[in-house]
């Protein structure tokens, strides 16, 4: 196969949570001008609605639905819905998460149950419904949206957020269990664990110049990432370029995490 053909995903079709902005736009993006048709779902349809009319005009099919991954019923509902519209789901990307952010010592229960139910339960039963799908139809590939997160500890000061590291965590060994036991019915599982990237989640220091330079520069390659960033990591592992990737975990984060 001709190395370009190795990133074509004309007549495959994904579905992108959380797709509406920021990371999980970008990625959806990326999956588009790559020939993927799209769903992209999350809580806020607006944002759906705007990004699938985005990657229609680019000439794919695309669809927008909405989602609570903390509600099981959304969850079916939605995987239903993508089901009768698609036909075949190819690709699924679980980028929709939630942070909740409290001191260690008073981190409410609330929060905690919050930041599992949609980060690992709800990415998990939609996985699971996706997987059955693409069990029937000869494979496909499902990647989960990490965090460098789930790697390490981090000041309180820095990361007042235990659960959302705990629950990165769970996803990065999800991923690889779920790799070993959907590789024989031809099921790729691999994730993008993302460092800082220019999205609304970095509005804290970016009207800063100062905290903004403070935080740049933890990062070797000292910048964010981008919307080009996002698409690349995506498209390789949607694609036959990834065909013998499965179980991965590919940090994206500028050589953050193995910074000293």
């Amino acid at each position: 196969m001709h190395t370009t053909s190795l990133f074509d995903l004309s007549g495959r079709t994904a579905l992108v949570t959380g797709g509406g902005r920021g990371i999980g736009r970008h990625i959806a993006k990326g999956l588009a001008e790559a020939g993927c048709d799209v769903v992209v779902a999350s809580r806020k349809l607006a944002n759906c609605e705007e990004a699938a009319a985005e990657f229609e005009a680019l000439g794919r099919r695309a669809w927008a639905f909405a989602v609570d991954l903390a509600d099981e019923a959304s969850i079916d509902a939605l995987a239903d819905a993508t089901l009768a519209a698609v036909g075949r789901l190819d690709i699924l990307f679980n980028n929709a998460g939630v942070i909740w952010g409290a001191p260690t010592l008073d981190y409410p229960m609330k929060g905690w149950d919050r930041t599992f139910a949609v980060n690992v339960r709800g990415l998990w039963q939609l996985s699971q419904r996706a997987a059955r799908h693409m069990a029937e139809h000869g494979g496909g590939s499902i990647v989960h949206v990490s965090s460098i997160s789930g790697f390490r500890g981090s000041l309180e000061e820095k990361e007042p957020a235990i659960a959302y590291s705990a629950a990165k965590g769970a996803v990065n060994t999800l991923t690889k269990d779920m790799a070993v036991k959907l590789a024989p019915h031809g099921i790729r599982v691999n994730a993008i664990a993302p460092g800082a990237f220019d999205t609304d989640m970095m509005e804290y220091v970016r009207e800063d110049e100062a905290k903004l330079a403070a935080f740049l520069s933890q990062i070797p390659l000292a910048r964010a990432g981008g919307e080009d960033d996002a698409k690349g990591a995506a498209v390789f592992l949607a694609s036959d370029a990834a065909g013998y990737v499965t179980g991965q975990i590919l940090v994206v984060d500028g050589g953050w995490l193995v910074r000293a």
